[in-house]
């Protein structure tokens, strides 16, 4: 089936959805069924938009989303409503390329998830926030989700190695800000978690502060490439520790 058989189908579903809608709000509608009536158009909306995004007419999948998400939230049906705000943030993230959207429907999934109690869903969604308000600079947004994420984390036995790419991550953000804020960001995680001065984030953390004090680029440099031989950087790590290096480059220009 082409595009546009796609889109048809979709159209369809969509017409359907709203049938339902209409007629369980009735009063005849509303004593009988109206409920069942309203789960089936979500389940028409839902299949309509999968319709559009096979289509790549990703408006149109959103705003069936968007629907189902009205219908979900009005009754009740938050972890549901959750699921489909992801698929939105999804879209916006890797087909229209808006940051901002995507960071507003995970915030909202996260909210969703939390009310439910689905603590690992709800983080989940809070990382990919995190992730982008670093990118895009907000460090503040960044930090206060990668410290309670990793406070979390250190308090279960399941997630406590995790703690500390949490709090290395926080790190980063503090000495994108300023070198004495990551600084005393780095002692408070060491007292609330001991764990974390034994592990190689921590340990970078620190040779990366003195060679920032000694604005010392090659050490900076040493440092980074060995802890990439053992832990393979991402783009978002190599991104931050870029990042502090060009301050660093730049107050080394100043000195001059």
């Amino acid at each position: 089936m082409d595009n546009t058989g796609k889109e048809k189908e979709a159209m369809a579903l969509m017409a359907e959805a709203e049938k339902k809608v209409k007629s369980s709000q009735s009063f005849f509608g509303s004593l009988f069924g109206g409920s069942s009536k309203m789960e089936e158009a979500c389940d028409m909306y839902g299949r309509a938009a999968n319709m559009f995004k096979m289509a790549k007419n990703w408006s149109e999948a959103i705003n069936c989303l968007n629907r189902a998400i009205e219908i979900y939230t009005d009754m009740g049906r938050f972890t549901i409503a959750a699921k489909h705000h992801v698929t939105i943030a999804e879209i916006y993230e890797t087909e229209l390329v808006d940051i901002d959207k995507a960071i507003a429907h995970y915030e909202q999934a996260a909210d969703y998830y939390k009310g439910e109690e689905s603590i690992s869903s709800a983080n989940k969604c809070l990382l990919k926030v995190a992730s982008y308000a670093a990118q895009l600079e907000q460090y503040p947004k960044a930090i206060e989700i990668y410290e309670q994420i990793g406070t979390h984390a250190m308090d279960s036995t399941l997630l406590k190695y995790s703690a500390k790419d949490y709090f290395f991550k926080a790190a980063l953000c503090h000495f994108c800000v300023d070198m004495l804020n990551a600084k005393l960001a780095l002692q408070k995680y060491e007292e609330m978690f001991p764990a974390f001065s034994d592990s190689r984030e921590c340990k970078l953390v620190k040779k990366l502060l003195d060679a920032f004090e000694e604005q010392n680029v090659d050490a900076y440099t040493d440092s980074v490439k060995e802890y990439d031989t053992i832990s393979r950087l991402d783009q978002w790590l190599t991104t931050m520790l870029l990042r502090i290096k060009k301050t660093m480059r730049e107050d080394d220009s100043d000195l001059r």
